[in-house]
């Protein structure tokens, strides 16, 4: 049996924490709007976090570095204890005001850092505001 980990980035103002449809009633959800907001910067208007711009606005703040160091930590916690047990599924889900900036790089970040740690576990992200992304 293997695991998969679902990310959703999502806007807590244009949609809603996304459904677990694993049946497992839910996951970790993560709040990215104390996060200093790119998108109220006209330059980051039409951007998302998965421009390299809004990146490096991003990369450059400490509490969100924080931020992500904590997410991690927990992740790794319960991936390695989920592995353990043999569960099959984990959701994770960061929302932001817009879902366009904060919530997708954290997604991002998050799920690169977990293919990069644990290649095992099979990582799927969504981005619920911008699905083509």
């Amino acid at each position: 049996m293997s695991l998969t980990v679902k990310i959703y980035s999502f806007s807590y103002i244009y949609g809603t924490i996304p459904d677990d449809e694993s049946g497992n009633g839910g996951g970790f959800v993560f709040d990215c709007r104390f996060i200093y907001n790119p998108g109220k910067l006209e330059e980051f208007w039409d951007m998302t976090g998965k421009d390299e711009e809004v990146i490096k606005f991003l990369d450059e703040r400490k509490d969100m570095q924080e931020f992500l160091n904590s997410v991690f930590k927990i992740t790794d916690m319960v991936i390695e204890n989920y592995l353990e047990r043999n569960f099959t599924d984990l959701m994770l889900s960061f929302g932001c005001t817009g879902g366009q900036h904060r919530s997708v790089y954290t997604a991002e970040k998050t799920a690169a850092y977990l293919r990069e740690k644990f290649p095992q576990v099979d990582v799927k992200v969504t981005h619920s505001e911008y699905p083509g992304l």
